[in-house]
């Protein structure tokens, strides 16, 4: 059984995260409501060129299939390696090899495509396909909308890397996918390395940093004791508490029962 953060193969080193501190929010001069109100959010901390990540899938789609009606989803991008024009030596062809063999070992069902490394010009090189993310819910009409084209986006990457040996690190590449799960390809392609692009993958690194990402993927989660000030009827943080969830990549209910 294979519980907690491992790391993700593309950089083979572990992501290390910083635990971050949350104090309890100052309570203010206002008269706090008597009734309190709970909101939980599991941030879910992925790189979608991350093999680990990709082991996950059914195992992570199960849980939340499953999940406590009161716990949002929240997918955070942790960027594993920055942009790069530089192949990858031979050496770290051949461990990431190794390690997607002992990902299958260890995660029955799991599939790889090894023709990548012979088809392909490898590259360290993860956060085109980051922004290939946020550059596909940038073409979202609404929050619905944004949070299903992610999921679409991630689904081309990881499938055309790992099971169609396409390289995510090329821009043609992912334009490619853009166009494939119907996205408006020009825009995508403005989008793909904007400064509000890159400024949003930043922001999404930092805060996986910040609430203690140790790993891809990481479970992270937020609770968020909430109470409602009488006179202004605004929400005042109370509580915060973060807390890293196990994981176990062939039995969802290791994550389920500590939800």
């Amino acid at each position: 059984m294979y519980i907690g953060r491992r790391q993700c193969d593309y950089s083979g080193s572990i992501y290390a995260g910083m635990k971050v501190n949350v104090a309890e929010a100052k309570q203010n001069s206002y008269n706090w409501k008597i009734t309190m109100s709970e909101t939980r959010t599991l941030y879910y901390v992925h790189d979608p060129m991350c093999s680990w990540c990709w082991a996950f899938v059914p195992t992570w789609e199960q849980i939340q299939r499953e999940l406590p009606n009161d716990i949002e989803v929240v997918y955070l991008l942790g960027g594993l390696a920055p942009d790069s024009d530089l192949p990858m030596p031979e050496q770290m062809k051949l461990t990431i090899a190794g390690y997607w063999q002992t990902i299958q070992d260890r995660v029955p069902g799991t599939q790889f495509n090894y023709d990548f490394w012979t088809q392909c010009q490898p590259r360290r090189s993860t956060y085109p396909s980051c922004r290939a993310v946020l550059a596909a819910k940038a073409q979202a009409r609404d929050s619905d909308e944004a949070k299903a084209l992610e999921k679409v986006m991630i689904k081309a990457i990881q499938e055309g890397y790992y099971l169609n040996a396409r390289n995510p690190s090329d821009f043609d590449t992912l334009i490619a996918f853009a166009k494939e799960i119907g996205l408006d390809a020009k825009r995508f392609e403005l989008e793909l390395n904007s400064e509000s692009t890159i400024e949003k993958l930043n922001e999404e690194i930092q805060l996986s940093r910040s609430i203690g990402a140790q790993g891809f993927p990481s479970l992270i989660l937020n609770s968020n004791k909430l109470a409602e000030a009488e006179d202004s009827k605004s929400q005042k943080l109370k509580n915060v508490q973060w807390q890293n969830v196990p994981y176990d990549y062939n039995d969802a209910s290791v994550t389920l029962r500590r939800l």
